[in-house]
């Protein structure tokens, strides 16, 4: 049976914060940078232990906070990507191959840090033969083994090499996210030619069919030109293909070299927004313009 797209009032995106040409942020898109010595503790980790992170490599906002209470996002198989997305700030070019001890390096990570959820995610590796899967079972393995923790891993899409979602399956993630980002009418724009949304919908059909207690989840950046109507028909594919959590985040322009921000969306339209997907079935959903992927993972994870 089709999913219904509830009924709205307002067909399309309302027109909130338009970018203006000073590129000034609105005002709820300040705020002040978080001061603690774990800032600077976790920094010294992730640089004693060679180790990178999704934070520091996209320039996520969230990072100074994340690192003040001792969390990042590791992002393993090195910092050089193989797609050139529009909208993503991690260095593209020719990667080296994969480091066989960095699944170790990660655990040890989460282990001083005394993690209880731990968020893995990657560059894509188009030039790897199964784009980066044993890499992903391998960092799984040696995480819950050290830690216990739980583990939520982000990952690319696979497309050139569909079975290997299975080798990261086989490790069973508590959490598989990879995220949509846009609608289907941008999505090659922000998110390259090999992209395919389709099969972005079937990965989460596929981790489902192979491991059905393994949750899934996935997100969207808004402010790329996206409609209403738009915006409601893309969570709705998501549901219809089983997905169970949700983050919704304001995209914002990481250098004057990519996608520009189209419009900035408001803190109580991302509620409303967040209202109506937690009306269409999403067991979890994070909506808010400092909202990432991984940002306050766990909370979203202990529903597991």
């Amino acid at each position: 049976m089709a999913f219904r797209l509830p009924v709205v009032s307002e067909p399309e995106m309302p027109a909130g914060a338009d970018v203006s040409a000073s590129g000034r942020l609105p005002r709820w898109l300040r705020r002040p940078v978080p001061r603690s010595n774990s800032n600077h503790e976790t920094s010294g980790l992730l640089r004693e232990l060679k180790l990178e992170t999704v934070c520091e490599n996209a320039k996520c906002p969230n990072r100074m906070e994340c690192y003040s209470q001792q969390t990042a996002t590791f992002m393993v198989l090195g910092n050089t990507c193989t797609r050139p997305c529009g909208f993503c700030a991690v260095h593209r070019g020719k990667p080296q191959l994969p480091e066989t001890d960095e699944p170790a390096r990660v655990a040890e990570a989460a282990a001083r840090l005394g993690l209880k959820h731990v968020v893995i995610t990657s560059v894509t590796r188009d030039d790897l033969p199964d784009g980066g899967a044993e890499h992903f079972y391998e960092c799984i393995v040696a995480v819950r083994e050290k830690t216990g923790a739980t583990v939520e891993v982000l990952t690319p899409d696979f497309v050139q090499c569909k079975p290997s979602l299975k080798r990261v399956i086989d490790a069973v993630p508590n959490v598989f996210n990879h995220n949509m980002e846009t609608v289907p009418r941008l999505y090659r724009r922000v998110r390259g030619p090999k992209s395919d949304y389709r099969w972005t919908l079937e990965m989460m059909r596929q981790v489902k069919r192979y491991n059905p207690s393994v949750a899934t989840k996935s997100g969207l950046m808004l402010g790329l030109g996206e409609e209403r109507g738009e915006l409601l028909e893309a969570l709705a594919d998501l549901r219809e293909y089983d997905v169970d959590f949700l983050t919704l985040g304001q995209y914002l322009q990481p250098g004057d070299k990519y996608l520009p921000v189209v419009r900035y969306i408001s803190p109580e339209e991302f509620e409303e927004i967040g209202e109506i997907a937690r009306s269409m079935g999403f067991k979890k959903v994070a909506s808010g313009p400092f909202v990432r992927s991984s940002y306050h993972a766990r909370d979203m994870a202990e529903s597991v």
